[in-house]
């Protein structure tokens, strides 16, 4: 039974990003992402973290997406813009980096599935999340804060210059 609802939470979660990617609508877009959000908020409380769990919806699926709602809104013109896509030698190279991405984490899931859990201790529990984030993962917590730093004032110059 739990093996059939991690496939079905993950099924949503694959094709939730699917949307995402897919949709040419921003609005859309995020939204698939809350969905994306809410799902991978479901696989934490499937392992037990539930803190983890509640992090998740609560930053991320809530006051995560409400500021990229409110972004798009500001940002992007009620109408499409016609003409030729200046982005399409990209878009046609994400399409081999996004496989070998998908073939990673096939690969990546695999050992994890093959070998013996890793740890036996509680992993989602407030304690420990505050002991890995303020110890081990130091640095990567700082950097992810002042990328977040830099995109909101990247926002305001791009919100000034249509303005």
């Amino acid at each position: 039974m739990a093996r059939a609802v991690f496939l079905l939470v993950a099924a949503v979660a694959v094709g939730s990003a699917l949307g995402l990617i897919l949709r040419r609508n921003a609005i859309h877009g995020a939204l698939f992402l809350v969905v994306n959000l809410g799902s991978i908020a479901a696989l934490y409380l499937m392992m037990g973290a539930e803190f983890l769990a509640a992090a998740q919806v609560i930053v991320y699926a809530g006051a995560i997406m409400v500021l990229f709602v409110f972004a798009i809104m500001v940002l992007i013109p009620g109408k499409e813009e016609i003409g030729p896509d200046p982005h399409r030698r990209a878009r046609l190279a994400a399409l081999p980096v996004g496989a070998l991405l998908f073939v990673l984490l096939v690969l990546v899931v695999g050992r994890r599935w093959a070998g013996p859990a890793a740890t036996t201790t509680a992993s989602g529990t407030p304690d420990a999340v505050g002991r890995l984030l303020f110890t081990s993962y130091l640095f990567p917590f700082e950097l992810t804060s002042v990328l977040l730093l830099a995109a909101m004032v990247g926002v305001l110059v791009l919100a000034r210059r249509r303005a």
